[in-house]
């Protein structure tokens, strides 16, 4: 039995449909990150778990109870915020406790909880403080605190990061991965940065216009994606991917490419299709691949790793490399079983 399920879910605003026919199923202890571009419907998603949008059709089970008609205060889930939703006038310790101090439980157990949460989050020592005198990473650590000493059976995070800067970010990726591991319980977290995703999650749920692309772990994610929003969307600099008209599709398994032949095995190509290639996957050495010449247009410098822009008959191609480039001119190396390909409606093909 599925700790959480979604079923047949639905959500419109007047006549714009944010989610529609969702349904998903994620097991207990899990780790489950939406992801996906701005207006696919990821926070409205998580906040109709918390009970704070009205489900318009569908059905969420939390251990098989049905969650839909109850109030949030009786969900057992705690959610946690982008803005922190700290109250201003009090320290971090009245924070912490405000939502155990409403439910009138007594003072020495409010007092442990607030002390266990405070030592988890490495934040004893600012318990006197208020909002305004801690950083934006400590004010976080604070609103995820008063999260746990609700003790939930699911943690809800909306882009709790966003608001950091980058050192912060991965900081408290680390601190929260940690936090999985310790309490255990069940997170669905909510972000559109897929390095988030992919540190963070056991399984990710990539959303693009209220509907699934693929749900999976990381890295079946990324060396499997299912058509090309899910290859494009996963990995940094993104996936090159370039378009076969029929002229350049030789028979049903061989095509042209940049002048070349290649050849896969167990395939059927018919009209277009396209081909992608990470690249992190394009050397600049194997020479026992695909070896195509190339003007350099641009290199970022990264420090550990450099990011070649170059084109090829006006397609521009993207190279990850840690190699220090001299020359202008330079050959790049395509190997054939680091190729994807897709038919063309974008779906992957498989070989």
């Amino acid at each position: 039995m599925a700790f959480l399920k979604f079923e047949d879910i639905d959500k419109s605003y007047g006549q714009n449909n944010v989610i529609s026919n969702f349904n998903l199923e994620v097991e207990k202890g899990e780790f489950v990150v939406l992801l996906g571009p701005s207006g696919c419907g990821k926070s409205t998603l998580l906040r109709m778990i918390a009970g704070l949008e009205i489900i318009d059709k569908g059905k969420i089970f939390l251990e098989n109870n049905i969650l839909n008609d109850l109030l949030p205060s009786k969900r057992q889930i705690a959610m946690v915020f982008q803005s922190y939703a700290l109250y201003p006038h009090m320290n971090v310790f009245q924070n912490i406790s405000f939502g155990l101090t409403s439910e009138k439980i007594q003072k020495n157990e409010i007092k442990h909880k607030v002390t266990e949460a405070a030592k988890i989050l490495k934040i004893e020592e600012l318990l006197d403080r208020r909002p305004k005198e801690l950083s934006g990473g400590q004010r976080q650590r604070v609103a995820i605190g008063r999260a746990i000493t609700r003790n939930p059976k699911l943690f809800l995070f909306d882009e709790p990061l966003s608001n950091l800067d980058a050192a912060l970010r991965s900081e408290m990726r680390v601190e929260i991965s940690k936090l999985h591991k310790r309490l255990k319980s069940n997170i669905v977290y909510v972000t559109h940065d897929q390095i988030e995703a992919m540190t963070l999650a056991d399984k990710i749920v990539i959303m693009n216009k209220g509907n699934i692309e693929q749900f999976g772990s990381p890295e079946d994610i990324y060396n499997n994606p299912e058509n090309i929003f899910v290859a494009e969307f996963i990995g940094n600099p993104k996936m090159n991917i370039i378009k076969i008209e029929k002229k350049n599709i030789i028979n049903k398994n061989s095509i042209r490419l940049f002048d070349a032949n290649i050849k896969f095995e167990n395939s059927n190509f018919v009209n277009e299709l396209y081909i992608g290639i990470r690249p992190e996957d394009i050397s600049l050495e194997n020479e026992s691949d695909l070896a195509l010449k190339v003007t350099i247009d641009l290199i970022e410098n990264l420090g550990s790793e450099k990011i070649i822009y170059t084109h090829i008959n006006g397609i521009e191609i993207r190279i990850k490399t840690t190699k220090n480039i001299k020359d202008k001119n330079i050959t790049i190396y395509l190997p054939k079983n680091k190729i994807y390909l897709f038919d063309k409606d974008k779906n992957r093909l498989k070989t």
